[in-house]
């Protein structure tokens, strides 16, 4: 443990939070895309010079909690400072292709070497492949989700590398929007070191004893918490509705062991890697069982590679949550890794039933519509249904799970795109009832003005969204063009005039539905929110 007093290290605690958030602001600021700047799908973070996560935005679980393998590979490569390394491939440390990566070593303090890593993640509405917005729901190979960075410099010397920003933008349909948005991501890695060189000026090498503290702090803090789940052996189950291949459920097994101050997350008996495109990286799996830790356990807890020390997640090599190149991962990242915070959720609310909420929606709902000519590519997840909790309804319309976005708003979105909302309300009668609700799914209604094509990748479709503890479950979603319902996972080519209908599902209920107070009854009756499916 390190000697910083208390006093100290919570004011350099908060300093190097704000240094990560920060980042963020910048990054959202002068990003050109509507989904950086609008609906804000891109992450911060801030590493010591061992690749340990130090601090963090409040961003999106799915980005930060696999973050780390991304520094490693960075770090396996001797990066140098006044370098930027730019990276996607999932595996070497990306998560799927459209997040792009860049890690920035930083040294504010002259010779005295690296003495951290900023790191931003950005998900870039096309990086090239098969579709506009490179998630095609078919794809059987990396080869057709994008071009693939494996580790890059893109700044040498404090200069863009022309050549490497030139491959890169020859391969995307937006290149204007993609140069745009690279740029955003850099000037908040200038940003990072910027200030993180105001803190060494003003608390010397203190700070470094600083980065040790507070996981050191974190990681006492997180073992108290999983001391207090009593100890066993606690197992799950659920499915995915399909790769985009075949419509066959794809399994996914759990068994969280907690011993003590430990947790170990075990997913032998999970399905092979799939022939579609929803294996998940290891990277992935790890981030959705860090977030549902985090969700158990005390929210005030520093936000760091502390939280996870005690947690082990281990996965089959060749199975759907660590599978071989060249497999297709794109919706592994966005729809498997929901999947998985639904099962450990379900696996140690057998332990804690009075922390772990009903099922959310348990989708992201992608929806992808571009043209192939490169004039546009829109990217969306759509809000749903929350699982409610003991104590609480869940919330209607939001993203729940593994994102932490915002919508894009109507204005916006039919500003930008040759796109028109034709509607966008709450589905009534969707949450599943109990002695607290779930909460309500959304319909978004858009007519393409152009001819486009259009990419859906959602689940929750014909398996409804789990309540606990007596509460009913949550609706099932649904996918429409022109009114015709069409598979969870697809992608079609649609004329000008078309229009494309996302309804998506309910949270589960928490507790019999016959407690449920008669006042909230009569809410839910006068806000419509119990009229039937």
């Amino acid at each position: 443990m390190s000697d910083v007093d208390p006093i100290t290290l919570e004011i350099l605690r908060n300093q190097l939070e704000g240094v990560a958030e920060e980042m963020g602001q910048v990054l959202i600021r002068g990003a050109y895309s509507p989904n950086i700047k609008e609906r804000q799908d891109c992450s911060t973070a801030l590493f010591d010079a061992e690749g340990r996560t130090v601090a963090q935005a409040e961003h999106i679980p799915v980005h930060l909690g696999a973050m780390p393998e991304a520094v490693e590979a960075v770090m396996a490569k001797d990066p140098e400072p006044g370098e930027v390394w730019a990276l996607n491939d999932p595996f070497e440390g990306g998560t799927h292709l459209p997040d792009v990566t860049l890690v920035s070593p930083l040294a504010p303090v002259g010779d005295e070497g690296i003495v951290g890593y900023a790191v931003s993640r950005a998900h870039h509405a096309d990086v090239g492949g098969s579709t506009p917005g490179s998630m095609p729901a078919g794809a059987r190979e990396i080869y057709e989700e994008g071009v693939r960075l494996p580790g890059v410099r893109l700044v040498r010397d404090g200069d863009i590398v022309e050549d490497v920003m030139n491959l890169f933008l020859a391969n995307v349909r937006t290149p204007g929007e993609r140069r745009a948005d690279i740029r955003a991501q850099l000037a908040a890695h200038d940003r990072a070191e910027e200030r993180l060189g105001d803190l060494f000026e003003e608390h010397g090498n203190t700070v470094r004893d600083a980065f040790d503290a507070v996981i050191d702090y974190s990681r006492s803090r997180m073992e108290s918490e999983l001391a207090e789940i009593p100890d066993g052996t606690y197992e799950a189950h659920d499915v995915l509705e399909g790769d985009g291949v075949t419509d066959d459920d794809v399994p996914i097994e759990v068994s969280v062991t907690v011993d003590g101050a430990t947790l170990d997350v075990d997913f032998t008996g999970t399905a092979d890697q799939v022939a579609g495109n929803l294996n998940a990286p290891l990277a992935v799996a790890k981030s959705a069982v860090y977030f549902v830790v985090r969700c158990l356990t005390d929210s005030e807890i520093p936000p760091n590679q502390g939280c996870y020390d005690p947690v082990s997640v281990t996965t089959p090599e060749g199975s759907l949550l660590n599978p071989a190149s060249p497999a297709a991962v794109v919706g592994g990242n966005v729809e498997t890794s929901q999947r998985v915070t639904d099962v450990v959720f379900a696996a140690l609310a057998q332990a804690v039933p009075e922390r772990a909420p009903a099922h959310g929606q348990g989708t992201m709902n992608n929806l992808i519509i571009g043209s192939r000519e490169g004039d546009f590519a829109y990217y969306e997840t759509i809000g749903g249904g929350a699982g409610a909790t003991s104590d609480v309804d869940g919330m209607d319309g939001v993203q729940v799970g593994m994102t932490n976005t915002l919508n894009t708003p109507a204005e916006v979105l039919e500003a930008e795109y040759p796109l028109r909302v034709e509607r966008y309300a709450f589905r009534p009668g969707t949450g599943g009832d109990g002695e607290h609700r779930g909460g309500l799914g959304l319909e978004r209604s858009l007519t393409v003005e152009r001819d486009a094509t259009v990419s859906l990748l959602t689940e929750r479709r014909r398996t409804q969204p789990k309540g606990v503890s007596g509460g009913a479950d949550g609706a099932t979603g649904e996918n429409l063009v022109d009114g015709e319902a069409v598979p969870a996972k697809t992608t079609v080519d649609v004329d000008a005039g078309s229009t494309v209908t996302v309804r998506t599902p309910g949270g589960g209920g928490h507790g019999s539905p016959e407690s449920r107070d008669p006042d909230a009854r009569e809410r839910d009756r006068r806000d419509g929110k119990t009229e039937s499916r």
